[in-house]
């Protein structure tokens, strides 16, 4: 397994990033505490998707933080990101760890307990587990809710990143479930400054280890 800090991933949303602000809002989204970022891009040409990514690759290994690509492991292949993170209805995990061997990271969205039971059994780094709350960055999520999110933190073998419509008003409860590691897309990049939302996250999350510590 790849030792990856998954406190605070956050997630590009080709809706709210223009490409022009992109790396601007990516750069704020590290500075202000981000310890992953995965680029996530679904109505892009493969051309456009290659050039973001690759120019995606470059800031993050300037701040020394992993970029995964959501489901497109041939873009990942060839800038060399560092890892995937794929769906239930994407490719199976097993042919994505073949692709890109055992140094990169693999990751699984699940969304019932049975996913998670089962992503037990299989070659991944960490689940995706949500959505937590109602969200509107994804339109065909499933609501788990912060029970269910807790028996998932109990089941799971893997780090567990909690995901879907969780800010900062929020992200308390979801810390209280055990899970230490959060997902956000529009709490960082519908920000006014993204640096800010994701400082004021990573301090919330801070301050919970310490206190569960």
């Amino acid at each position: 397994m790849v030792d990856i800090d998954l406190r605070l991933y956050v997630i590009t949303d080709e809706n709210l990033s223009l490409e022009t602000g992109l790396m601007e809002k990516v750069r704020q989204a590290i500075e202000g505490g981000a310890t992953v970022i995965q680029y996530r891009a679904k109505n892009k040409s493969s051309k456009q998707i290659y050039s973001e990514a690759t120019a995606l690759k470059k800031l993050c290994r300037e701040y020394g933080i992993p970029l995964i690509i959501n489901d497109r492991v041939d873009i990942a292949v060839a800038v060399d990101a560092d890892g995937v993170h794929v769906g239930q209805d994407d490719l199976p995990v097993e042919v994505v760890r073949r692709i890109i061997g055992n140094g990169k990271i693999v990751g699984l969205s699940t969304k019932t307990l049975e996913q998670v039971v089962e992503a037990n059994t299989l070659p991944v780094d960490y689940i995706g587990f949500g959505s937590v709350f109602p969200t509107t960055t994804k339109k065909d999520a499933t609501l788990s809710g912060i029970e269910m999110l807790r028996e998932a933190v109990k089941l799971s073998i893997q780090p567990v990143v909690a995901i879907g419509g969780i800010n900062a008003e929020n992200v308390d409860s979801v810390l209280q479930t055990g899970c230490e590691n959060v997902a956000v897309v529009s709490a960082v990049f519908s920000a006014d400054s993204p640096f800010k939302a994701a400082q004021l996250l990573k301090q919330k999350i801070l301050k919970d280890r310490r206190w569960r510590v």
